[in-house]
């Protein structure tokens, strides 16, 4: 029997990703400060734990479904470490049972942590839960398959959001509007961070039935479609201020649209050379990361 190094596992769920779930965390912790409900540390140190933990289950189901198809194996065009999945499946490092056993172990380990959360904070939490695990679920695996019926980023939207209004629930107990705001508006930009990282992997997609929105309609819409990304963050932000829910200097977040700028020249430059897809792919996820922290610093501070 072979015993896989703690390590091995670890890599095997992507760990660099897991930023933009910690920063989701942070959001809606900030929100319920902000709010000004007493933060509990602990409840605060369960759910960053296992929201990593469900974001780094559905790294591994991702890996699994794509070895699945055929599409990863066939991904000879992507852009590592942003594109084309970990390739452990495909490097033998781990077989696709131990990547699907591991995937959904991480996932099942969060229900007994939702559940005492539940317990803590209210029965509200658990409709949050289900739906964020749920898309997080879904998106790659079978048979819904999300992201290959176009549906990708309408899942990453709502398991974002999702994340950012449970962490505010567990908090106050209670729903708060400001945090269905923020978690929009931050979802918005995690889901154009997999829509761009799309452009890359296009073919393999096409050639193994992922039928992303890129695949559909060619990465020729990539940079109008990456704007309504950030209009939309922008209208809801905008929305938030406009009825007090959150305070003016909430708009320091846009300090985000530097890196934007450059994710959407780079873009409209020429969205097929790879050169300029790097520069994208970078600065779409540098946009996500900036606009999370500074809005949680806002509201912190």
């Amino acid at each position: 029997m072979i015993i896989i190094k703690p390590a091995i596992w670890l890599a095997a769920t992507r760990p660099a990703f897991l930023s933009v779930t910690l920063v989701a965390v942070a959001l809606g912790l900030a929100n319920a400060v902000h709010q000004g409900a007493p933060l509990s540390f602990w409840l605060a140190a369960v759910t960053i734990f296992f929201a990593l933990i469900a974001h780094a289950g559905a790294n591994v189901i991702n890996d699994y479904y794509d070895a699945l198809s055929g599409c990863d194996a066939a991904n000879t065009e992507r852009m590592p470490p942003f594109t084309g999945g970990s390739r452990f499946i495909q490097n033998r490092v781990l077989t696709e049972k131990q990547t699907a056993y591991f995937g959904y172990a991480l996932l099942c380990s969060v229900i007994p942590a939702g559940i005492w959360l539940v317990l803590q904070s209210g029965a509200g939490l658990l409709g949050i839960g289900l739906l964020g695990l749920f898309c997080g679920w879904a998106y790659s695996a079978r048979p819904l398959k999300l992201q290959s019926r176009g549906l990708g980023e309408i899942a990453i939207t709502i398991a974002w959001m999702m994340i950012v209004v449970g962490t505010d629930f567990v908090q106050q107990g209670h729903w708060s509007l400001s945090a269905w705001l923020i978690g929009l508006a931050y979802g918005l930009l995690v889901a154009n961070v997999l829509f761009i990282n799309q452009i890359p992997d296009r073919r393999a997609d096409a050639a193994t039935g992922k039928q992303t929105l890129i695949v559909r309609f060619g990465p020729e819409i990539a940079p109008c479609v990456s704007q309504a990304f950030y209009f939309g963050c922008t209208l809801v932000l905008g929305i938030a201020i406009i009825f007090q829910l959150l305070p003016i200097s909430s708009l320091l977040a846009l300090l985000a649209a530097g890196p934007a700028v450059l994710a959407l020249r780079a873009l409209f430059t020429d969205v097929t050379d790879r050169q300029q897809i790097m520069i994208a792919i970078r600065m779409t996820i540098m946009t996500c990361l900036m606009f999370g922290a500074l809005l949680a610093g806002t509201l912190l501070f």
